[in-house]
Protein backbone atom coordinates (compact mmCIF):
# COMPACT_ATOMS: atom_id res chain seq x y z
CA UNK A 1 0.00 0.00 0.00
CA UNK A 2 1.74 3.74 -1.20
CA UNK A 3 1.88 5.95 2.22
CA UNK A 4 -0.21 9.10 1.58
CA UNK A 5 2.10 12.38 0.22
CA UNK A 6 1.68 15.05 3.19
CA UNK A 7 0.92 17.93 2.30
CA UNK A 8 1.48 21.50 4.69
CA UNK A 9 -0.92 24.66 3.76
CA UNK A 10 -2.83 22.70 1.94
CA UNK A 11 -5.33 25.06 2.02
CA UNK A 12 -3.96 27.85 0.72
CA UNK A 13 -3.53 29.66 -2.92
CA UNK A 14 -0.88 26.91 -3.79
CA UNK A 15 -2.25 24.03 -1.86
CA UNK A 16 -5.53 24.42 -2.96
CA UNK A 17 -4.16 23.55 -6.52
CA UNK A 18 -1.63 20.89 -5.74
CA UNK A 19 -3.74 18.56 -3.64
CA UNK A 20 -6.91 17.76 -6.25
CA UNK A 21 -3.28 17.65 -8.95
CA UNK A 22 -1.77 15.12 -6.67
CA UNK A 23 -5.55 12.96 -6.14
CA UNK A 24 -5.65 13.20 -9.93
CA UNK A 25 -2.00 11.29 -10.46
CA UNK A 26 -3.97 8.28 -8.06
CA UNK A 27 -2.22 9.28 -4.95
CA UNK A 28 -3.86 9.67 -1.48
CA UNK A 29 -3.00 13.08 0.41
CA UNK A 30 -2.75 14.03 4.04
CA UNK A 31 -3.44 17.89 4.43
CA UNK A 32 -2.04 19.38 7.66
CA UNK A 33 -3.32 23.06 7.98
CA UNK A 34 -4.35 25.07 10.87
CA UNK A 35 -8.13 25.94 10.20
CA UNK A 36 -8.69 22.35 8.80
CA UNK A 37 -9.49 21.05 5.65
CA UNK A 38 -12.51 19.07 3.80
CA UNK A 39 -12.05 15.33 3.81
CA UNK A 40 -12.72 14.11 0.76
CA UNK A 41 -12.21 10.72 -1.18
CA UNK A 42 -8.39 10.02 -0.80
CA UNK A 43 -8.00 12.97 1.11
CA UNK A 44 -7.34 13.12 4.86
CA UNK A 45 -7.26 16.27 7.38
CA UNK A 46 -5.09 16.92 9.86
CA UNK A 47 -5.16 19.74 12.38
CA UNK A 48 -1.91 21.49 13.78
CA UNK A 49 -0.16 24.59 14.14
CA UNK A 50 3.90 24.25 12.56
CA UNK A 51 4.97 27.27 14.39
CA UNK A 52 4.12 26.02 17.51
CA UNK A 53 4.91 22.38 16.62
CA UNK A 54 1.94 21.36 17.20
CA UNK A 55 0.02 18.12 15.31
CA UNK A 56 3.58 17.83 13.54
CA UNK A 57 3.74 14.03 14.95
CA UNK A 58 0.43 12.74 13.79
CA UNK A 59 1.15 14.90 10.08
CA UNK A 60 4.24 12.61 9.12
CA UNK A 61 3.23 9.47 10.89
CA UNK A 62 3.53 6.76 8.26
CA UNK A 63 4.41 9.09 5.50
CA UNK A 64 7.32 9.11 2.86
CA UNK A 65 6.90 12.00 0.86
CA UNK A 66 6.56 15.37 2.49
CA UNK A 67 5.76 18.78 0.28
CA UNK A 68 6.01 21.90 2.28
CA UNK A 69 3.74 24.45 1.57
CA UNK A 70 2.69 26.21 4.29
CA UNK A 71 4.40 29.93 5.09
CA UNK A 72 3.63 33.55 6.28
CA UNK A 73 4.64 36.53 6.83
CA UNK A 74 6.50 35.40 10.23
CA UNK A 75 8.25 32.30 11.45
CA UNK A 76 8.73 30.36 8.81
CA UNK A 77 12.08 29.20 9.54
CA UNK A 78 10.80 28.26 12.86
CA UNK A 79 7.88 26.46 11.43
CA UNK A 80 10.01 24.68 9.01
CA UNK A 81 12.87 23.47 11.88
CA UNK A 82 9.72 21.87 13.82
CA UNK A 83 8.67 19.73 10.80
CA UNK A 84 12.21 18.84 9.70
CA UNK A 85 12.75 17.52 13.08
CA UNK A 86 9.04 15.21 13.20
CA UNK A 87 10.07 14.21 9.61
CA UNK A 88 12.97 13.35 10.66
CA UNK A 89 11.88 11.09 13.08
CA UNK A 90 9.42 9.93 11.23
CA UNK A 91 11.69 8.68 8.55
CA UNK A 92 10.70 10.46 5.79
CA UNK A 93 12.25 9.98 2.52
CA UNK A 94 11.44 12.93 0.77
CA UNK A 95 11.10 16.50 1.61
CA UNK A 96 9.82 19.05 -0.69
CA UNK A 97 9.53 22.96 0.03
CA UNK A 98 8.95 25.64 -1.67
CA UNK A 99 11.07 29.02 -1.26
CA UNK A 100 10.98 32.11 -2.77
CA UNK A 101 13.56 34.05 -5.74
CA UNK A 102 16.32 35.86 -3.83
CA UNK A 103 16.08 34.22 -0.43
CA UNK A 104 19.82 34.48 -0.52
CA UNK A 105 20.18 37.80 -1.81
CA UNK A 106 17.33 40.40 -0.62
CA UNK A 107 17.85 41.40 3.05
CA UNK A 108 14.42 41.79 4.25
CA UNK A 109 13.31 39.38 6.86
CA UNK A 110 10.57 37.67 4.50
CA UNK A 111 13.56 36.84 2.33
CA UNK A 112 16.25 35.70 5.59
CA UNK A 113 12.93 33.45 6.82
CA UNK A 114 12.77 31.60 3.69
CA UNK A 115 16.62 31.20 3.47
CA UNK A 116 16.54 29.87 6.78
CA UNK A 117 13.97 27.44 6.21
CA UNK A 118 16.28 26.43 3.04
CA UNK A 119 18.90 26.06 5.77
CA UNK A 120 16.33 23.83 8.05
CA UNK A 121 15.67 21.89 4.78
CA UNK A 122 18.92 21.14 3.57
CA UNK A 123 20.54 20.77 7.30
CA UNK A 124 17.92 17.96 8.47
CA UNK A 125 19.70 14.96 6.39
CA UNK A 126 16.69 14.05 4.73
CA UNK A 127 16.64 13.80 1.11
CA UNK A 128 15.04 16.95 -0.51
CA UNK A 129 14.23 18.91 -2.67
CA UNK A 130 13.65 22.46 -3.17
CA UNK A 131 12.23 25.13 -5.75
CA UNK A 132 12.37 28.96 -5.69
CA UNK A 133 9.19 30.85 -7.39
CA UNK A 134 8.83 34.28 -8.21
CA UNK A 135 6.18 36.34 -6.12
CA UNK A 136 2.36 34.68 -7.46
CA UNK A 137 0.10 36.62 -9.85
CA UNK A 138 -2.74 36.33 -6.79
CA UNK A 139 -0.23 38.16 -4.77
CA UNK A 140 1.01 41.08 -6.99
CA UNK A 141 -2.58 41.72 -7.92
CA UNK A 142 -4.12 42.03 -4.24
CA UNK A 143 -0.89 44.40 -3.78
CA UNK A 144 -2.10 46.04 -7.14
CA UNK A 145 -5.46 46.53 -5.56
CA UNK A 146 -4.33 47.80 -2.25
CA UNK A 147 -1.90 50.85 -3.95
CA UNK A 148 -4.88 51.52 -6.53
CA UNK A 149 -6.91 52.76 -3.03
CA UNK A 150 -3.97 55.76 -2.51
CA UNK A 151 -4.79 58.91 -4.10
CA UNK A 152 -1.46 59.52 -5.25
CA UNK A 153 0.52 55.96 -5.63
CA UNK A 154 4.24 56.00 -4.51
CA UNK A 155 6.21 53.81 -6.97
CA UNK A 156 9.67 52.66 -6.00
CA UNK A 157 12.24 53.49 -8.75
CA UNK A 158 13.57 50.42 -10.53
CA UNK A 159 11.35 47.81 -8.58
CA UNK A 160 10.26 45.27 -10.39
CA UNK A 161 8.88 41.97 -10.82
CA UNK A 162 8.75 38.57 -12.37
CA UNK A 163 5.15 37.15 -11.11
CA UNK A 164 4.25 33.68 -12.08
CA UNK A 165 1.01 31.78 -11.74
CA UNK A 166 0.12 30.03 -9.01
CA UNK A 167 -0.84 26.98 -11.17
CA UNK A 168 2.25 26.89 -13.25
CA UNK A 169 3.82 25.87 -9.52
CA UNK A 170 1.38 23.50 -9.16
CA UNK A 171 2.11 21.62 -11.62
CA UNK A 172 6.41 21.48 -11.77
CA UNK A 173 6.10 21.03 -7.39
CA UNK A 174 3.42 17.81 -8.25
CA UNK A 175 6.61 16.78 -10.73
CA UNK A 176 8.75 17.46 -8.50
CA UNK A 177 6.70 15.28 -5.18
CA UNK A 178 6.33 12.46 -7.54
CA UNK A 179 9.99 12.63 -8.79
CA UNK A 180 13.42 11.75 -6.75
CA UNK A 181 14.69 14.44 -4.28
CA UNK A 182 16.83 16.82 -6.76
CA UNK A 183 18.36 19.11 -4.32
CA UNK A 184 17.85 22.97 -5.18
CA UNK A 185 16.54 23.00 -8.94
CA UNK A 186 16.39 25.58 -11.32
CA UNK A 187 14.00 28.30 -10.33
CA UNK A 188 10.38 29.26 -11.69
CA UNK A 189 9.12 32.69 -12.14
CA UNK A 190 6.67 34.40 -15.40
CA UNK A 191 7.66 34.93 -18.93
CA UNK A 192 7.81 38.52 -18.76
CA UNK A 193 9.51 41.01 -16.39
CA UNK A 194 7.52 43.90 -15.21
CA UNK A 195 8.35 47.72 -13.78
CA UNK A 196 5.92 48.18 -10.71
CA UNK A 197 4.79 51.42 -12.30
CA UNK A 198 3.94 49.62 -15.47
CA UNK A 199 2.01 47.38 -13.23
CA UNK A 200 0.24 50.14 -11.80
CA UNK A 201 -1.13 51.91 -14.50
CA UNK A 202 -2.28 48.15 -16.50
CA UNK A 203 -4.10 47.12 -13.57
CA UNK A 204 -5.83 51.09 -13.47
CA UNK A 205 -6.63 50.96 -16.99
CA UNK A 206 -8.68 47.50 -16.14
CA UNK A 207 -10.60 49.44 -13.50
CA UNK A 208 -10.86 52.66 -16.09
CA UNK A 209 -9.69 54.34 -12.69
CA UNK A 210 -6.34 57.08 -13.10
CA UNK A 211 -4.24 57.95 -10.17
CA UNK A 212 -1.10 60.17 -9.87
CA UNK A 213 1.89 58.10 -9.90
CA UNK A 214 4.73 59.58 -7.49
CA UNK A 215 8.20 58.37 -8.19
CA UNK A 216 10.38 57.40 -4.62
CA UNK A 217 13.39 56.16 -4.12
CA UNK A 218 13.64 52.82 -2.29
CA UNK A 219 16.24 53.76 0.86
CA UNK A 220 19.25 51.39 2.10
CA UNK A 221 20.73 47.46 1.18
CA UNK A 222 16.59 46.77 0.53
CA UNK A 223 16.54 49.27 -2.39
CA UNK A 224 20.19 48.51 -3.82
CA UNK A 225 19.26 44.48 -4.05
CA UNK A 226 15.87 45.64 -5.58
CA UNK A 227 17.58 47.88 -8.43
CA UNK A 228 20.12 45.65 -8.83
CA UNK A 229 17.26 42.77 -9.77
CA UNK A 230 18.06 40.31 -6.90
CA UNK A 231 14.15 39.50 -6.49
CA UNK A 232 14.54 38.21 -10.06
CA UNK A 233 16.06 35.15 -12.01
CA UNK A 234 16.78 35.95 -15.49
CA UNK A 235 17.61 32.51 -16.30
CA UNK A 236 14.46 30.86 -14.78
CA UNK A 237 12.72 28.09 -16.04
CA UNK A 238 9.23 30.09 -17.05
CA UNK A 239 5.61 29.53 -16.76
CA UNK A 240 3.32 29.62 -19.28
CA UNK A 241 0.70 32.44 -18.02
CA UNK A 242 1.06 35.49 -18.47
CA UNK A 243 0.39 37.96 -16.39
CA UNK A 244 -2.34 39.67 -18.75
CA UNK A 245 -3.89 36.29 -19.39
CA UNK A 246 -4.26 35.78 -15.49
CA UNK A 247 -5.82 39.35 -15.30
CA UNK A 248 -8.36 39.23 -17.69
CA UNK A 249 -9.36 35.89 -16.51
CA UNK A 250 -9.19 37.14 -12.94
CA UNK A 251 -11.00 40.46 -13.79
CA UNK A 252 -13.71 39.57 -16.13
Amino acid sequence: MTSPILVTGGTGTLGRIVVPLLRDTGRDVRVLSRRGHEPGDGIEDVAGDLLKGEGTEPAVSGVETVLHLAGGAKGDDVATANLVRAASRAGVRHLVYISVIGADRVPLGYFRQKLGAEQAVTGSGLPWTTLRAAQFHDLVLNVLRTMAKLPVVPIPGGLRFQPVDARDVADRLVELTLGRPAGLVPDLAGPEVYGLGDLVRGYLRTQGRSRWLLPVRMPGKPGRAYRNGENLSLGADVGKRTWEAFLAERLR
